[in-house]
């Protein structure tokens, strides 16, 4: 396919895509614009014609991973009444399975530590944590709980799902399922 076909084709979501790509490749370093190009097999000028500079880049990437991670949340902790701890249940194994979402691991690490020297992107990943332990607070806040303890599990539960998705472990062994249920079934009792 020639460059110009290519060009006209790509739009601003393919670029907010491949910047995903290179921040869990590369983190927050691999958003240079002759990196993107490249990865994109254009040019620099393709990317001006869809951002005006790095910055909006930057700022469309972390639009678009809010806007990803809260309608997942929410997605997830959508429950029928009197099914909260089962919610709970699955929110834990799918958070904590992140054996298929390696990806989206990499991306959160790297959306992470960028938060870490820049506070545009402090500010997003505090929105998105306090939304995840909002959504899954109330959550525990209908299976009986107090607000204060419904607070700490859903601390206890991130602490949880994020820990182990950065430890390294044999995620094939057998004997991880029984573990994985034990510890939910720790963070759902009373």
């Amino acid at each position: 396919m020639d460059e110009q076909k290519l060009r006209t084709q790509l739009e601003r979501k393919d670029w907010i895509e491949a910047a995903f790509d290179a921040l869990a490749d590369h983190g927050i370093d691999g958003l240079r614009v002759e990196a993107l190009a490249k990865r994109c097999g254009v040019t620099k000028g393709s990317f001006y014609w869809h951002f005006k500079d790095r910055q909006d880049i930057f700022d469309a990437v972390l639009a678009a991973w809010k806007e990803g991670r809260v309608r997942d949340i929410n997605r997830q902790t959508q429950s029928a009444p009197g099914r909260e701890a089962e919610q709970l249940r699955r929110v834990i194994d799918i958070y904590s399975g992140a054996a298929g979402h390696r990806r989206g691991l990499w991306i959160e690490l790297a959306i992470r530590d960028w938060a870490r020297r820049d506070a545009a992107a402090k500010a997003v990943v505090e929105e998105v944590d306090a939304w995840r332990m909002e959504c899954t607070r109330k959550l525990f806040l209908a299976c009986g709980f107090a607000d204060a303890d419904a607070r700490s599990r859903s601390l206890l539960l991130y602490a949880y799902v994020f820990g182990s998705s950065l430890m390294a472990y044999d995620r094939n062994d057998p004997q991880n399922a029984d573990c994985k249920r034990w510890i939910a079934e720790r963070i759902l009792s009373r």
